[in-house]
């Protein structure tokens, strides 16, 4: 059942102890080392995969084709999430992330030894469709498992610091793919090893999450049926239901779908703009992808301070209007160093979102129902993000230079400020 709180109570979750008292948890720390492994190498799986797909001089690509190598990325776990995350909330979670983690690494063996080999089109994306799926159940698995490890009045800082390091952590990931690409080439051969060299992060997870003794991630509580195939096919029904009946996490959820649909559009923007109208390469993606994570790093260090001074219903709504400034003043002129300062500002406005939403969910939804409305979470918006990329690629000019898709990006954020405000309007 729901666990929302509100009145005095609100306040005393956003109590501030600081990092250094949050990393003196052992619990949070080994969940921490746990999420740095898995995320850096998802970033560098991810980044690998692209450079093999889209920067790689053996192989073509088009606007329709980047929709798809992105489509590859996301949408994975928008079709198993809403089941699997059933299973989070009934199979113990230190189980699931280190067989998960075990699995993902011979999966992404597996991905490059297709990718060294030359293979395209269905074999390679059906690869990433599983790997990056199991990434995503294991990211669920770790946010559902945070409530364990700290105190509930400390979730938005703790999970400001988790959420935000380990995607700095990612976009290390990322980066080193860039490095090891200039090592081994960019050909297949040198994009199969490359990509390879990702299922370190996995065999680290793992490590690190079987140190957990047996239940101390949680479920403590198991509210599903007695047979897990129909625990399952619940999985989507209980979290959707368990989100609508929490009013701060629907209006939450209503501000992270425009957030993902802007930056869906502006993404697949921004890459063709780097391929074919600035020629910048893999190297101006990695700046990109520099920026981007600088942006996540700044949200992290002052979203706590910041919904500790206006609330998190302000911060959420400036958090969209700041993003629907940057996309359409840093956007329309499309150049390469105002594209950069977009990549900053909506990146940081993104995250303050985003970490504003995780916390909603862990702090108002029970542990009993927190695995499924996190998996729903993921479907949720990676759908919303892979729709956005596919119906801007159709009519994307073919080198990104669209000014009409800037001020739709743009327009998502200022709906998703309204229906936010609608949705949440007398709760905190």
């Amino acid at each position: 059942m729901s666990t929302a709180r509100t009145g005095s109570d609100h306040e005393s979750h956003h109590a501030r102890v600081g990092a250094r008292a949050l990393l003196a948890l052992g619990g949070f720390r080994r969940l921490l080392f746990t999420r740095f492994s898995a995320q850096w190498g998802d970033g560098l799986f991810q980044a690998g995969l692209a450079g093999a797909v889209l920067f790689n001089p053996e192989r073509e690509a088009d606007p329709l084709a980047i929709a798809a190598g992105f489509t590859a990325l996301l949408l994975p776990y928008s079709v198993i999430g809403p089941f699997a995350g059933a299973l989070l909330d009934r199979w113990d979670r230190r189980r699931v992330l280190v067989v998960a983690n075990v699995l993902r690494g011979a999966l992404i063996i597996a991905s490059a030894v297709t990718v060294a080999a030359g293979a395209n089109g269905a074999t390679l994306f059906t690869l990433a469709l599983v790997v990056i799926g199991v990434s995503r159940f294991i990211n669920s698995g770790l946010s559902a498992s945070l409530p364990h490890v700290v105190p509930v009045r400390n979730l938005v800082e703790a999970n400001a610091l988790a959420t935000t390091l380990g995607a700095v952590i990612a976009v290390l990931g990322a980066g080193c793919a860039v490095g090891l690409r200039a090592i081994f080439g960019d050909h297949n051969v040198g994009s199969g090893i490359t990509t390879a060299v990702a299922c370190v992060g996995s065999a680290g997870s793992a490590w690190f999450a079987i140190r957990f003794h047996r239940g101390a991630l949680g479920p403590d509580e198991v509210d599903e049926p007695t047979q897990t195939v129909v625990a399952v096919a619940r999985g989507l029904f209980d979290g959707g239901r368990a989100a609508i009946k929490t009013p701060t996490v629907l209006a939450a959820f209503v501000a992270l779908l425009a957030h993902r649909m802007a930056f869906g559009v502006a993404l697949l923007l921004t890459v063709l703009l780097i391929r074919f109208r600035f020629d910048a390469g893999l190297g101006g993606l990695g700046q990109v992808a520099g920026l981007f994570g600088a942006g996540i790093l700044v949200a992290g260090l002052v979203t706590a301070r910041i919904v500790a001074a206006i609330g998190r219903r302000r911060a959420m709504a400036g958090g969209l209007l700041l993003g629907a400034v940057a996309v359409v003043g840093f956007g329309l002129p499309l150049t390469m160093p105002t594209t950069l300062a977009a990549a900053l500002v909506i990146s940081f406005a993104g995250q303050v979102v985003k970490l504003c939403t995780d916390a909603a969910v862990q702090r108002d939804i029970g542990d009993e129902l927190r695995g499924r409305v996190f998996a729903l979470y993921d479907t949720l918006f990676n759908v919303a993000q892979v729709v956005a990329i596919a119906l801007a690629a159709l009519v994307v000019a073919p080198d990104g230079a669209s000014p009409l898709l800037v001020l739709g990006a743009g327009a998502c954020y200022l709906v998703g400020v309204g229906g936010f405000a609608l949705v949440s309007r007398g709760h905190a």
